[in-house]
């Protein structure tokens, strides 16, 4: 007897994959279209974090969000990371994931 799970989280085709984070971060969105979320995180809060991190994703996909090691670029605008809290509610592309 076989039955299908169906997941607790609406991830379309994105993939999820459970990691050992930097401390401080659940979760982050890559520009390969993948999200990363921290092995630690409990399940209740998983949920949240990808609905935030698919935000991101999707800024990626329609082109207004891009980062590399050095900065984040945000509709055209450079952000040097050195200069930024990461995550911090108050930066531009942060608002609409914080608002989803």
């Amino acid at each position: 007897m076989a039955f299908k799970l169906k997941p607790f989280y609406d991830i379309d085709s994105t993939p999820v994959y459970s990691v050992d984070l930097e401390e401080g971060v659940q979760g982050k969105a890559n520009n390969n279209g993948t999200i990363l979320i921290d092995k630690d995180v409990n399940i209740k809060d998983k949920k949240e974090i990808i609905k935030h991190e698919l935000v991101h994703i999707k800024q990626i996909k329609d082109g207004i969000l891009n980062y590399d090691d050095k900065n984040v670029y945000y509709k055209g605008k450079k952000f040097p990371r050195s200069k930024m809290k990461e995550g911090a509610k108050n930066l531009p592309w942060e608002k609409d994931a914080y608002n989803a």
